[in-house]
């Protein structure tokens, strides 16, 4: 695949760039270079970007140059591109989280997660538009398939960016379906790590509880070694967890001992799918065969979209306390409404919804001894007409609440041609076997023609 990509470096992947310029077969300044072409050609439409430096990318890019050159060791990333959604602090750019509120807002730090990729030899190309407080009010962002169409949110620069071969690689968010519904709209892998796994310190609180930093990419193998990378212990994010870094680029490597069995699960929001989407699932199904077989899960689950709102509501409430106080008239009419829904929440519907975030999980216990992974949609259906919402997360909501991890795989369309995403959930903490089948799946599927 690379070959052919040679000449127009901004369609490889992040790690068959990473290994180009780490051969010395490409340069970090010729891939950042097409990766800025490519953005003056299609950036005033897709509108991706929150605030990119042309000048300053360039110059990273030819530093990356020269230390290679040096002889001294690199990272699995030197000199690769990455874009980071606005809500992460970036030292050398302005993070402003969506809103006029923030304006000029010149952080004097990274962001851990974004502090780990430089190390790891990345280059940040600049900030990605986010909704506004990464929560529903969109951005200025379009689908890269068809500019009439919301591309998603909160993360929508991102999967943008990459959709459109910006960038190989970029940061986004989840506090309900912020990385798999965009990457579902978009066309790309969208992965959602297990809740803790990547420390969230110096990134936009919005919800303790339920943020979760995730990834968009062009394979797999980009979205396990990037969040391979930035998993690990951070004092400073009181929910990160204290494990040994996972090799995830190798687990998703490794051939399944034997073919991976499939939950298909319909989930609480299947009534709310489009019927195209019902047939497209059905059709995934029968394809998979002896692998996939439908499995019921409790009647209970279908709570989980009041205890999920409970949940976000008072942490926004909470979070932004300051914001709304200070500048309310500059926030947007829904968030005003979550602040006063969350305002309005009894502490006791607040401690029982975060007693239900370990009991959900742990209630897929049993599913997990005769499954591999859950198979579900990852979207109602495709991007929707319309830059006035980001789109229906239900399909999402479950699982960010119960901190599962979840990948999106770009294998289906709709019935308009639009992307369509597969999404596949894991046990928690089992982030290697979920991105192992992804894998599986995804060859299965191209085998299949």
């Amino acid at each position: 695949m690379m070959e052919g990509f040679m000449n127009n470096p901004c369609m490889l992947s992040a790690t068959e760039a990473a290994a180009a310029v780490a051969e010395g077969r490409m340069s970090s300044v010729e891939l950042v270079q097409a990766c800025l072409e490519r953005i003056d050609e299609h950036d005033a439409t897709i509108q991706a970007w929150a605030h990119l430096d042309r000048d300053h990318v360039l110059e990273m890019a030819k530093v990356a140059d020269e230390y290679r050159l040096s002889g001294a060791p690199i990272g699995p990333l030197h000199g690769v591109p990455v874009g980071v959604k606005d809500i992460f602090d970036t030292k050398d750019y302005p993070t402003e989280f969506g809103t006029p509120l923030h304006l000029g807002r010149t952080p004097t730090a990274d962001a851990t997660a974004v502090a780990i990729l430089r190390q790891a030899g990345a280059i940040v190309m600049g900030k990605t538009v986010t909704a506004e407080y990464a929560v529903l009010t969109p951005g200025k962002t379009t689908n890269p398939h068809d500019p009439s169409r919301t591309p998603g949110g909160s993360s929508s620069g991102s999967a943008a960016a990459v959709a459109s071969f910006m960038v190989p690689l970029a940061l986004g968010t989840q506090t309900n379906g912020s990385v798999i519904r965009p990457a579902s709209f978009c066309g790309v892998v969208g992965y959602k790590p297990t809740f803790g796994m990547i420390s969230r310190n110096r990134v936009l609180r919005t919800s303790r509880h339920l943020d979760t930093v995730g990834v968009f990419a062009r394979t797999v193998d980009d979205a396990a070694l990037s969040v391979q990378l930035m998993t690990g212990y951070d004092e400073l994010d009181l929910d990160a967890h204290h494990i040994v870094r996972p090799d995830l680029l190798a687990g998703a490597n490794q051939d399944p001992p034997m073919p991976p069995r499939f939950a298909f699960v319909k989930g609480p929001a299947w009534d709310q799918a489009d019927v195209s989407t019902h047939e497209a699932f059905g059709e995934l199904v029968d394809a998979l065969g002896d692998h996939a077989h439908e499995a019921e899960i409790d009647a209970v689950y279908s709570e989980v979209f009041q205890w999920h709102r409970f949940v976000m509501n008072v942490e926004i409430a909470k979070n932004l306390s300051v914001d709304f106080e200070r500048g309310g008239e500059h926030i947007s009419e829904s968030l005003r409404q979550i602040n006063e829904r969350g305002k309005a929440t009894h502490a006791v519907d607040y401690s029982l919804a975060l007693d239900r975030q370990d009991l959900f999980a742990l209630g897929f216990g049993r599913l997990f001894e005769d499954f591999d992974v859950i198979l579900t949609p990852a979207a109602p259906g495709e991007a929707p007409v319309g830059l006035d919402s980001t789109g229906n997360p239900a399909f999402s909501t479950l699982w960010t609440f119960a901190g599962m991890p979840c990948v999106s795989l770009p294998l289906l369309q709709g019935q308009n041609g639009m992307p369509l995403g597969v999404q596949l959930v894991g046990k928690r903490g089992d982030d290697a076997r979920l991105l192992r089948t992804a894998k599986w799946l995804t060859a299965y599927i191209d085998n299949l023609g």
